[in-house]
């Protein structure tokens, strides 16, 4: 990485940096829309090892985070039923971005604005590195998939659907 590619310090990183967390930078240029396939593409990472960060809301409205490989979908049902809750829907971006402190695209698990339980696919766990965003459209983070157990609390869950 050159400097000129370089990413200023986000809320998320800041947060890593103070955990004394090693990451990768790796910017790339944004698509709106494009999603986690368009950034795996541009970076030449395999989609399943690019995780979305999903900010969902249950039936009362309360917010929960989902991480999800970047070529699955996620189940609702199947994650409402594993948690005990009637129903689990995305939420709207302006929620999404309300809830996050970051707009949709560039929304990191990291550094949160508000306090969200954490669920992460549990077939993420075994691979030995992720890029997930780091806080800012056209911006992931290369780290090791554990890091979002031991920083987030993320329980695993197995609520993948093929995309």
């Amino acid at each position: 990485m050159t400097k000129k590619d370089k990413v200023s310090e986000t809320p998320a990183t800041a947060l890593l940096r103070r955990h004394g967390v090693a990451f990768t930078e790796h910017p790339y240029d944004y698509l709106e829309h494009g999603g986690a396939q368009h950034s795996a593409q541009v970076l030449g990472e395999d989609p399943f090892c690019v995780v979305k960060t999903l900010i969902m809301q249950d039936q009362d409205a309360k917010p929960l985070v989902v991480l999800m490989h970047g070529n699955r979908k996620v189940s609702t049902k199947n994650l409402a039923r594993q948690l005990g809750l009637k129903s689990i829907e995305p939420c709207t971006p302006e929620v999404a971005n309300r809830h996050s402190g970051y707009l949709v695209g560039g929304t990191s698990p990291f550094a949160t604005r508000r306090d969200m339980p954490v669920y992460i696919e549990e077939s993420i766990l075994p691979l030995a590195r992720i890029c997930i965003n780091g806080g800012r459209r056209g911006y992931l983070i290369g780290i090791a998939p554990q890091v979002c157990v031991q920083l987030l609390n993320a329980r695993p869950v197995n609520c993948a659907l093929d995309d």
